[in-house]
């Protein structure tokens, strides 16, 4: 049986997640940071992690952002396939509630219109909204403010078949060592493997949602993961870039079939703002 809904609904639901995922780090990550400080081996390391557990702390108790940069925002609806929409558009209620969030939530306006005549839009629109149809009648709505640094740093490469596991863990440890302390680390990586183009950038950014902790079902993946989460806190570079062990919190994997002619693998960092929030209505 359908379940009708205006599309007006998610307005208001948008604009209360925009607030706090700017402003509340949630239990996971901060539990992941007290870990990372107790593993941390350097002075200025454990410093850096107090730092960011303070400032987690203070943002939520003030209300307050966690990082001057509030980031792109990034909206995911994955809308059962029972749901019918009424009302205006989704897209323009999907922007008029990060319009709001922003606004009201005094958070930073990062948008320009045009990515070369570089004018702000000064409401932190347009979001980019992704659509998934999902079995049943309700709607979960994630949002997901990405700072530029982290996105900055993504990247994307076809390896050949042949490349296999040893291939992707040298393009994500080459990418690591390159970029550094740019992402603000201690950061999470997501890697897609397979798929497309468009596809696998996708995978690697919607694996940054998954908890700290989790692995990937396959153990393939799982053992991937392990390893890779390994040796990139070998590396050195440490909390915020300025050395250290911890350098990742952790590396979530997650794979698509793919063309026999290819090994499509994409890497996105999240920095140690890492906020998200999800209702379902």
């Amino acid at each position: 049986m359908s379940r009708i809904l205006n599309t007006e609904i998610i307005i208001s639901v948008i604009e209360k997640l925009v607030k706090k995922a700017c402003y509340e780090l949630d239990d996971n990550l901060m539990c992941s940071f007290r870990k990372a400080y107790d593993k941390e081996e350097s002075k200025i390391g454990k410093e850096t992690i107090k730092i960011l557990i303070d400032n987690g702390e203070y943002a939520k108790k003030e209300q307050l952002a966690c990082c001057h940069d509030t980031g792109t925002c990034i909206v995911i609806m994955e809308i059962g396939q029972h749901v019918c929409w009424e009302g205006k558009p989704l897209k323009d209620q999907v922007n008029q509630g990060v319009r709001q969030g922003y606004e009201n939530g005094y958070l930073r306006k990062s948008m320009v219109a045009d990515p070369l005549e570089r004018i702000n839009t000064n409401d932190n629109t347009p979001a980019i909204l992704h659509t998934e149809i999902v079995d049943g009648d309700r709607v979960t709505i994630t949002v997901m403010p990405k700072g530029g640094g982290s996105e900055n740093m993504g990247t994307f490469k076809t390896l050949l078949p042949g490349d296999g596991i040893d291939g992707i863990k040298d393009f994500v440890l080459e990418t690591v060592r390159r970029v550094g302390g740019n992402p603000c680390p201690p950061y999470i990586i997501g890697i897609g493997v397979g798929g497309t183009m468009d596809h696998c950038s996708w995978m690697a950014k919607k694996a940054l949602l998954r908890p700290l902790g989790e692995f990937n079902a396959k153990p393939l993946y799982a053992q991937l993961e392990a390893e890779l989460l390994e040796a990139v806190n070998n590396t050195g570079i440490g909390p915020l870039g300025m050395g250290g062990r911890i350098t990742a919190l952790g590396v979530h994997v997650d794979y698509y079939p793919c063309h026999i002619t290819a090994l499509p693998v994409a890497i996105n960092f999240q920095c140690n703002a890492s906020r998200h929030a999800s209702e379902i209505i």
